[in-house]
């Protein structure tokens, strides 16, 4: 008896005793599996974090860089209201003193620091030699009509409102209040400013109906970043209906559904205790770990029910009997299609997205619950639960063998193997090379849904206002105190004019802007001194004069830094794609770097720019992550299958799925985000499920009953087919729920997992079976199993 055969022996022997210990102790079993999946769940607590820079590592060079600049001036996010009024003109005394009420209300907002308005905008102006800082209109309601017409000249002539708070029309404006979250529990922290804000607005559209009301801002996107969490942890009830649907309709059988509803949420409630132990805080992506878990364990327990009703059904084996058999059939290709769905999620650690390394170790532990939970808990059900039983046997293996839909499919592949195998190559190759054609995109408002109001918020406030995405850049002078030197600002002034030329900017905010109106106003209003100061002194007193007319709230501190070395450039930019924005970037920093003293040069940053950059990040960290993942399964695989060849071979059907998938999505999308750079690692434990079961079965039929590989082909179709497309439908039904989340990480990511589920299935189906034929020797037959153990399986 040679090695191989030794190993088969002593997996079979394995399964078998674990299968008789299962039954015989099977009340035990059922209550210790009990105990451990509530001991779990005991242990578990799910908490939401909706800060967007969760999305981030602590070693990303964009967020520390961004952190820095917030540190430099004042580190804060925002909420930016937007007033549309319906008579289309923001400059009437009665929508003017709306917006007052509204600005003195937002103060209150919690954690609020500041609020800009047009109404408090600080303008300028010069009565001889003093200098004026006023609120551009205060007391609107006694304001003559003279006096309002006067104060809309003056709003849409200046610089640092159109486009920022005010459109040139003089029809939408905008209120910016800017929190300084303590950061200490941003759920609680995030949650209270927009009930707050979301109640404030509620009263003042019942008071001033004639307004409609637009928000957005970091605290915004955070908040919907928070809700998707939430929606998307929901959509595990209506997976948890179908899957108990599918499953009844596929197994015809009650207690079949009921057993393997057990499992499933056995293994939730184990994930759950895991995040509490972990301490994991739910994001989007990490919160439909629930669906995943929940999908990918009935194909666990589809396996071993399938081949258990088919055993009683038509070979007419008692319980007990057809039980053992579909454990020991089944327990190693569970076992590897656990493994190696454990590894693919594991890879997941190897990216730059802290929530996606949360999800695979969810899922990773959840998956392993599911395989224990499989192998002792199903079958110790279905060992106390009643069977109902055909009367129908049917006809001995061999007669059965050409008969029936998978037989008669795997006729058709054993008649041109080698047709099959090069038609099949040829789509997967033109497939495979429109997948390199697709390109990153992360726009972070359409990580949104258009249902959802944040995103509907957000498009109208773009289309009408301002853009809502920027860059930002920290420009030094290199000594304390520089920004009044008129070189430094001469510079400045260049660097702000050349943003405004760049046909991607909607506004720039630089103090290059303050120092040229404070120079004006100093002038006596006279548009020749409309320039940067040319005297340090005189440009030092200057803002000194102006700082100190400002009312609190509203100084200089968000823009300059402390000891006056550097200053904030803000540009605020139209919606572009994440490569738009980056190439943006770095033309900016190469104009600092070939135009300004070294002092000047300065990186952009920003939220925006970090999101964009974040799926090339993302690519490139899951590279090695992916590799590592396909070498580790695939000597998984050739462990298992006990053979090199086919080992080897394994690797095509488990990585053209991926490439056929990225290839369709291109046909129909041709961009792809952070969300779906994790798919291959995620695909490939799904993936392995198919080809690990088919190959078991055909070199089952090779080994023990002596087939050719043709005739292994065919019994490989009418044992494992049902199965395949059983738990195919399962995954499916489980990805396209998921493909219905508002948020695009994850929808996006179901929906190209459900290309690459079906094409895993047709691969297997089609190209697989071929390449087996082709690979296999003709005359090879190998006969090792005794004649009782062929009988058996007859």
């Amino acid at each position: 008896m040679n090695a191989i055969q030794k190993t088969k022996n002593a997996a079979n022997a394995f399964a078998k005793n674990w299968a008789n210990f299962v039954i015989k102790f099977k009340w035990p079993v059922l209550i210790l599996t009990i105990l451990l999946a509530m001991g779990l769940a005991s242990q578990g607590k799910m908490e939401f974090d909706g800060d967007y820079h969760v999305f981030f590592s602590e070693s990303n060079p964009e967020l520390e860089a961004f952190d820095a600049l917030q540190e430099k001036y004042t580190k804060d996010d925002n909420i930016i209201v937007v007033l549309a009024p319906k008579d289309g003109n923001i400059f009437t005394r009665e929508n003017l003193v709306a917006i007052e009420e509204l600005t003195a209300e937002a103060w209150n907002t919690p954690y609020s620091s500041r609020v800009d308005a047009v109404t408090n905008f600080q303008h300028t102006s010069a009565q001889g030699d003093d200098l004026y800082v006023d609120d551009l209109s205060y007391d609107s309601a006694n304001k003559t009509d003279a006096e309002i017409a006067e104060i809309r000249e003056k709003a849409l002539k200046e610089p640092l409102l159109v486009h920022r708070i005010i459109n040139e029309e003089g029809s939408v404006t905008a209120i910016n209040i800017t929190v300084r979250l303590p950061g200490e529990n941003s759920a609680a922290e995030i949650p209270e400013v927009t009930i707050a804000t979301r109640e404030m607005m509620s009263k003042f559209q019942e008071s001033h109906p004639n307004f409609d009301v637009y928000t957005t801002g970091l605290v915004p996107l955070n908040t919907a970043f928070f809700e998707s969490s939430q929606k998307d942890l929901m959509l595990t009830m209506v997976m948890l209906l179908i899957v108990v649907i599918v499953t009844l309709i596929l197994t015809r059988n009650f207690f079949a559904t009921l057993a393997t509803l057990v499992v499933v949420l056995f293994s939730i409630m184990s994930a759950v205790g895991f995040i509490g132990l972990n301490g994991i805080k739910l994001t989007p992506p990490s919160a439909v770990f629930p669906t995943m878990i929940l999908t990918l364990a009935v194909a666990d327990s589809i396996h071993i029910l399938v081949t258990y009703l088919q055993k009683v059904r038509k070979d007419g084996l008692d319980k007990k009997a057809a039980l053992v058999e579909s454990m020991r059939l089944n327990f190693m290709p569970v076992f590897i299609t656990s493994l190696t769905t454990v590894i693919g999620f594991l890879t997941l650690n190897y990216g730059d997205v802290p929530p996606f390394w949360d999800l695979g170790n969810i899922v990773a532990f959840g998956m392993a619950m599911a395989f224990l939970f499989s192998t002792t808990t199903l079958p110790a059900l279905m060992a106390i639960f009643p069977i109902w039983k055909s009367k129908k046997i049917a006809k001995q293996q061999d007669k059965e063998l050409h008969k029936g839909m998978y037989a008669r499919l795997g006729q058709f592949v054993i008649k041109q193997p080698l047709r099959l195998t090069i038609i099949s190559l040829a789509i997967i190759g033109m497939l495979a090379y429109l997948a390199s054609k697709n390109v990153f995109n992360d726009e972070f408002v359409e990580y949104f849904d258009t249902t959802v109001q944040f995103r509907q918020d957000s498009d109208f406030i773009n289309e009408n206002l301002t853009g809502f995405y920027n860059v930002e850049f920290s420009v030094g002078s290199g000594e304390s105190g520089g920004i009044n030197n008129p070189e430094y600002l001469q510079k400045l002034n260049e660097f702000e004019v050349w943003l405004e030329e760049q046909p991607e900017v909607v506004h720039v905010n630089a103090f290059s802007e303050v120092a040229r109106r404070v120079n004006r106003s100093m002038h006596g209003d006279d548009q020749n001194f409309y320039k940067v100061p040319e005297n340090r002194e005189e440009a030092a007193q200057y803002l000194l004069l102006y700082e100190l007319s400002l009312p609190f709230g509203l100084d200089l501190n968000n823009q300059i830094n402390v000891d006056k070395s550097e200053s904030r450039v803000t540009v605020t930019l139209e919606n572009n794609s994440s490569a738009e924005m980056i190439a943006f970037a770095e033309r900016s920093e190469q104009w600092l770097e070939d135009n300004a003293p070294e002092a000047m040069h300065s990186l952009a940053v920003s939220p925006t720019l970090m999101f964009s950059k974040l799926g090339f990040r993302q690519a490139e960290s899951m590279f090695k992550g992916n590799i590592i993942a396909l070498i580790l399964i695939s000597l998984v695989l050739m462990i298992a299958l006990r053979n090199v060849k086919l080992g080897f071979l394994s690797i095509i059907p488990n990585v053209t799925p991926v490439l056929v998938g990225f290839g369709l999505w291109f046909l129909l999308k041709g961009t792809i985000n952070t969300g779906m750079v994790i798919v291959f690692g995620m695909t490939l434990g799904i993936i392995v499920d198919d080809t690990v079961h088919f190959m078991s079965k055909f070199l089952r039929a090779r080994r023990e009953l002596g087939y050719n590989a043709k005739d292994a082909i065919i019994y490989a179709f009418e044992t494992v087919g049902k199965a395949l497309v059983t738990t195919t439908i399962v995954l499916l039904a489980g990805f396209v729920v998921l493909s219905t989340s508002t948020f695009a990480l994850n929808s996006y990511m179901a929906r190209i997992t459900v290309i690459i589920i079906i094409a895993a299935l047709v691969i297997d189906f089609i190209l697989l079976p071929s390449l087996l034929i082709l690979v296999s020797k003709k005359e090879e037959k190998i006969v090792t199993e005794p004649k009782m153990q062929m009988q058996l399986d007859k």
